[in-house]
C-alpha cells in the first residue's frame, strides 16, 4: 500500500473551556483540550482502575466560533481529525514541543442547553445539531417502519 493515513478519532470530555485566538486577517483558531478515559479491572487485586489521556484539540475559523458558543468545559464531544506535531521555542530557550489534533469534523453529544440535564431529557434546542459546514455531522436518521408492498423476488 503506498498511501498513508492521518486519522484521529476521539470521544470525550472538555477538560477546560475554548480558548479562542483571533488574527489581522479576519481568521481564528480555539483550542480545548480533551479527556479520554481507559477503565479495566486489575486482575491482581480486582481493583477497578482508570487512566485518563489528555489531547490538545485545534478548531478553526467557523467551526471554532461554533465550539465556542456552545461547549464549556466537562461536556463530551465527538471529534474527527488529523494529528499534527508543532515546536517553539520556549522563554528559556529550550525547544518546545506539542501534539495536536486538528479537527475535521466534530459533533457535540452535550451541549450548554442540557446544563447537567441526563441524556434522555431532551433539551429546547434538541432538534439543533451544531456541526461544521463542510462535512455533516448530524446523526443518522431513524428508521422507518414501511410496510412492504412491492414485489420484488427477495
Amino acid at each position: 500500500m503506498s498511501g498513508t493515513l492521518n486519522k484521529v478519532m476521539l470521544i470525550g470530555h472538555l477538560g477546560d473551556e475554548v480558548k479562542m485566538h483571533y488574527f489581522e486577517g479576519g481568521g481564528c483558531i480555539g483550542r480545548f483540550p480533551i479527556a479520554t478515559n481507559e477503565t479495566y479491572t486489575n486482575k491482581q487485586t480486582g481493583e477497578k482502575v482508570t487512566n485518563t489521556d489528555w489531547h490538545n484539540v485545534v478548531v478553526r475559523n467557523k467551526a471554532a466560533e461554533i465550539c465556542e458558543k456552545y461547549l464549556s468545559k466537562g461536556d463530551k464531544v465527538y471529534v474527527e481529525g488529523r494529528l499534527k506535531n508543532r515546536q517553539w521555542q520556549g522563554e528559556d530557550g529550550n525547544t518546545r514541543y506539542t501534539t495536536e489534533v486538528h479537527v475535521q469534523d466534530f459533533t457535540f453529544l452535550t451541549t450548554k442547553n442540557e446544563g447537567g440535564a441526563s441524556a434522555q431529557q431532551p433539551s429546547p434546542n434538541a432538534n439543533v445539531q451544531p456541526s461544521t459546514s463542510n462535512t455533516p455531522a448530524s446523526p443518522a436518521a431513524p428508521v422507518q417502519n414501511v410496510e412492504e408492498d412491492d414485489d420484488l423476488p427477495f
